[in-house]
């Protein structure tokens, strides 16, 4: 029915808005004051590139993706996770070239073909943090020390 949203989404209206505004300003500034910086990468990417950083053999692979050929007959699809999209990006860009290491994080919609159940969605928002080039394991405690701080920010008792 096209009065309906898709099966699987849901519409953020603007009683509601507000608490995703909160959200993001504070991954913003946490990931800021951290010294990470944005990236954005395309919702869509080619699919030999998601099928090989999330694994071929994946449930997210073989049952979840949201796969299509394009106009030119390549196989694209909508990206299920932030992660692969971004070792792309810092590949074609050379951002590995720079002062490492390298910290970035993305704010970014992500899709998967699931069942709907209560409170899953097929399209969701992911928030996620990479460090490229870290000499050590500091860079990880580093990476829990900015999600802990994140759920104390918004009150979430860990």
């Amino acid at each position: 029915m096209l009065t309906k949203a898709p099966r699987g989404t849901k519409d953020v209206l603007p009683q509601e808005v507000y608490k995703w505004h909160y959200i993001e300003d504070q991954v913003r500034k946490i990931c800021r004051d951290f010294g990470f910086g944005e990236m954005r990468t395309p919702t869509f990417e080619h699919t030999e590139l998601v099928q090989r950083g999330v694994g071929e053999t994946t449930d997210i692979v073989q049952k979840e993706m949201y796969t299509f050929d394009d106009r030119g007959g390549r196989s694209i699809t909508l990206k299920p996770e932030g992660t692969a999209p971004a070792v792309r990006a810092c590949i074609e860009n050379n951002i590995y070239s720079e002062t490492l290491p390298v910290k970035l994080f993305y704010l970014t919609p992500v899709f998967r073909y699931e069942r709907p159940e209560s409170g899953r969605l097929r399209e969701h928002h992911q928030f996620g943090v990479e460090v490229y080039g870290a000499p050590d394991y500091t860079a990880d405690a580093e990476v829990i020390s900015l999600a802990m701080t994140f759920f104390n920010r918004l009150g979430v008792e860990t």
